[in-house]
């Protein structure tokens, strides 16, 4: 028998942990309390497993495991719900992927700042064979997910930064922590205060039991809609076929881009490959332009939003386990130190200046943009939608799909950053710090531009009670 079974035995061992921690949250009130998603506490489950020596040579892994089945994961997760129908345009909507991408770019820069900054302290007083790139992996890893800190981590080891991939994903899963150990309370919070809308208040009410089933005595919910003939193909099969053809066009969009950018010279290359590390980016970009197609040709109606949603959160759910398996125990303890401080301060960070921003710049649903912002600057399009869905778990309110459209947005806005990002990496090759430094002036670059927006944006409440965490304003 010469084929290959590790992929049979990812999704097995994947699987195994999803419906063990399913029944953990069934029974463990401390689960429930917090809201745990069970694909977190699966990863957690299945650490142990992947950072088994003989369990990994019995079945021929190679370094990094899952990092590729997390990357992809992603991606199809940004793709199936592009897919979906945009959500109709309310009264009261006021420019929502816009700001959501000024609030995303501004946790780029204030992320990355605090990391950096961070990081050169470290250095100089504790840990001078500390990368200098450790602390991009703060945005990296919270902001952009475990998908894309894996990617460019790898990128990194070639430039001398060893274990710099499984750092990455170590990031990530703190920071999926701190969404969910601070994002629940958050929610909580919020209701307590009167900070979240009727709609949103009615669906946390009207939540099956904490357990995370649906309760014996109670109608299921209609996951999805038929949108073809069984007798034909199974509509469930169509969706997914769509959304891998999807995934196959950004591939060949990708890989047509980094070729005319090879043209260009070394750094055409460089950003070349900088720009496979955020692939969800051009994998949201070309559902769009699928999406589009399909209403052109009047076929819009047989992607069904239930089933792509469906399909999304399957991708998520093995996503996010992968993601906690996939760490490296090995190279967490050799940076664990760092590793604490900096994911500590910089959670903080992101969750104070996430309520502050969201609550003076968003007009509609301010409260749930915050908990979308936050969840995504913890750990990208999963922790975003799983904190929203608490409130909306259906989507009802435009917040899920405005952060899709702001997808774009925020590529064209990030571009600069993307150009930079390896410099602090050089800096640990070469030992010239102008390539820190410079990068510590993109950051600030970002941070004052995207102040400003916010400022003009906010009309007059940017700086209204800058002491107050969240503003108490009747407009909003």
């Amino acid at each position: 028998m010469g084929m290959s079974w590790k992929i049979v035995i990812d999704a097995g061992a994947i699987s195994v942990a999803l419906l063990l921690a399913t029944f953990l949250r069934a029974k463990w009130r401390f689960l429930q309390r917090f809201m745990v998603p069970n694909a977190l506490t699966a990863g957690f489950i299945l650490l142990g497993f992947y950072n088994w020596d003989w369990a990994m040579k019995a079945i021929g892994y190679g370094p990094h495991r899952l990092g590729e089945l997390v990357y992809h994961l992603l991606n199809v997760s940004f793709i199936a719900m592009t897919l979906r129908a945009p959500h109709p345009k309310s009264k009261d909507e006021k420019g929502g992927p816009f700001l959501i991408s000024v609030a995303i770019l501004w946790q780029y820069a204030i992320q990355a700042l605090a990391g950096l900054l961070l990081t050169f302290a470290l250095i100089r007083l504790v840990w001078p064979e500390l990368s200098p790139a450790f602390g991009l992996f703060l945005p990296l890893g919270f902001a952009l997910g475990p998908g894309q800190a894996f990617a460019i981590g790898q990128g990194w080891e070639g430039m001398g930064f060893s274990g710099a991939a499984t750092v990455g994903l170590a990031f990530a899963a703190i920071g999926y922590l701190w969404s969910s150990f601070v994002g629940v309370p958050l929610i909580t919070w919020g209701i307590k205060r009167g900070r979240v809308s009727k709609l949103a208040l009615e669906a946390f009410k009207d939540r099956t039991l904490m357990s995370g089933i649906v309760a014996k005595d109670r109608e299921p919910a209609p996951g999805g809609r038929l949108s073809t003939d069984s007798e034909a193909i199974d509509s469930f099969s169509f969706h997914a076929a769509l959304v891998v053809f999807t995934y196959l066009l950004s591939y060949l969009l990708l890989t047509g881009l980094t070729r005319l950018l090879a043209l260009a010279g070394p750094t055409g290359v460089e950003l070349g490959a900088n720009l496979w590390g955020i692939n969800f980016i051009f994998s949201s970009v070309t559902a769009m332009l699928v999406r589009v197609c399909m209403k052109g040709l009047g076929i819009q109606r047989l992607a069904d939003d239930g089933t792509l949603t469906r399909l999304s959160g399957f991708a998520v759910d093995f996503m996010v386990a992968g993601a906690i398996a996939a760490i490296s125990l090995e190279f967490v303890a050799r940076y664990w130190g760092p590793l604490l401080v900096v994911t500590m301060v910089g959670g903080l960070v992101v969750t104070l200046s996430a309520i502050w921003m969201s609550s003076r710049l968003f007009r509609d649903h301010p409260y749930e943009r915050m908990l979308m912002v936050y969840g995504c600057s913890t750990g990208t399009l999963s922790t975003g939608l799983a904190l929203l869905r608490v409130l909306d778990p259906e989507f009802r309110t435009p917040v899920a799909s405005d952060y899709m459209k702001s997808a774009g947005l925020s590529f064209l806005g990030a571009i600069p950053f993307i150009l930079s990002i390896n410099l602090p990496a050089k800096t640990g090759q070469t030992g010239d710090w102008s390539y820190f430094w410079t990068m510590i002036g993109v950051s600030a670059a970002y941070l004052v531009v995207t102040s400003v927006a916010f400022l003009i944006l906010a009309r007059g409440r940017g700086l209204k009670k800058p002491g107050r965490l969240w503003l108490d304003d009747p407009e909003i």
